[in-house]
């Protein structure tokens, strides 16, 4: 049988909530006020919603409490309202059930549109609500791999990639190709847009831009093992100049990503160092897609070709030397690699090259040992 508090505690509880509360100022709300166009739709794509349900939710909270003042039992001037036998009501079953259906029918339009218009295979049409894009403008591609447990970014169009540091230019469109080396992840920037996935075989987009200069983080949404919790990375929206400055640092790092370089990159290790290479291999996100960053390894894309066309015949049931993937000798982890789960990743080149991470993380447990 539980005991109501007594008044003294009652009143404790009530003084000290504002103080309970304190911790929370310090939050950093960056999902309601995000700095890209994509993101700011998306919150106001929350709070349109919760108005939506707040029509409901309030009258009717409201109501019970009104209800249970106004027919309390020591109101003796609602007892002639008393009706034993009543049991319908025509305006009320229209207000009742009228009220409900309207916020259904609203709630699944403004989900309807927005499925469409925030498509994350959706090439962008504005900048933001008041600026379209010009239809000439080619967007940035940014091609992204999640990696055990840091995140590579590769800008084909400039020749360039980073590990573990991210920037844009402010009011260009960008298109993110995105996958994965060996599990599923989930590559997220709050201030800039949703959530996507990334896997392994497979590319997904995500199209986004960024309005104004902001430093932030970007982080993985899906556990992935043991150094999940250290898998974030710095973002950066710059404006114009400093994005040329930036692109121009990362050119002057000196170190080239190869397919040879990515192998050594691409073993698990924990709290990376943010590294920069000023020539990359244009083919190699298309061989991680394919699982065939490795010499000697069947691309997908070729096997799926020959699956199409009909098969490589009887001799080619013996030609498995290149179809291991997700083998502890596949195209990652090589079966005698351990990582304990470093501090830094002393494996990733161009370690002279790299610089602080300019953000914050948290130790991890041990790095597993091989590849799932």
């Amino acid at each position: 049988m539980s005991h109501p508090l007594s008044p003294n505690w009652t009143r404790i509880l009530r003084w000290s909530a504002p103080i309970l509360a304190l911790p929370l100022t310090a939050c950093d709300w960056v999902v309601m006020n995000p700095s890209g166009d994509i993101a700011v739709q998306q919150r106001d794509l929350i709070l349109i919603s919760t108005a939506l349900m707040l029509l409901i939710v309030v009258p009717v909270m409201a109501l019970v409490v009104f209800f249970a003042w106004r027919y309390r039992s020591a109101n003796k001037a609602v007892e002639k309202d008393y009706d034993p036998d009543w049991d319908h009501s025509t305006k009320l079953e229209l207000l009742i059930w009228s009220a409900p259906l309207l916020i259904i029918i609203c709630l699944g339009a403004l989900t309807w549109v927005s499925t469409h218009k925030l498509d994350p295979y959706r090439p962008l049409d504005r900048i933001d609500a008041k600026t379209a894009i010009d239809p000439k403008v080619k967007p940035l591609t940014v091609e992204v791999v999640a990696l055990d447990w840091k995140w590579l970014f590769i800008y084909p169009e400039l020749g360039i990639a980073t590990v573990n540091e991210l920037a844009l230019p402010t009011n260009v469109p960008v298109r993110f190709d995105i996958t994965a080396s060996t599990v599923m992840n989930s590559f997220y920037i709050p201030e800039l847009a949703g959530q996507i996935y990334a896997m392994p075989g497979m590319k997904t987009q995500l199209h986004a831009v960024a309005n104004k200069p902001v430093a932030g983080v970007g982080f993985s949404a899906n556990y992935s093992g043991a150094g999940f919790s250290n898998m974030r990375f710095g973002y950066k929206a710059l404006d114009p100049a400093g994005f040329d400055a930036w692109v121009a640092k990362v050119k002057a790092g000196g170190a080239n990503l190869d397919r040879n370089v990515y192998l050594t990159l691409a073993k698990p290790s924990e709290k990376a160092p943010v590294a920069y290479y000023s020539a990359v291999d244009p083919k190699l996100f298309e061989a991680v897609v394919n699982l065939c960053p490795k010499d000697g390894q069947r691309c997908m894309g070729e096997l799926m070709h020959i699956n199409m066309m009909g098969g490589a015949g009887k001799e080619s049931a013996r030609e498995t030397r290149g179809l291991k993937y997700d083998l502890p000798n596949s195209h990652v982890i090589e079966q005698s690699d351990e990582n304990k789960g470093q501090e830094t990743a002393p494996d990733a080149p161009g370690a002279a090259n790299a610089v602080p991470a300019d953000h914050s993380s948290h130790s991890g447990a041990d790095a597993h040992a091989q590849h799932r």
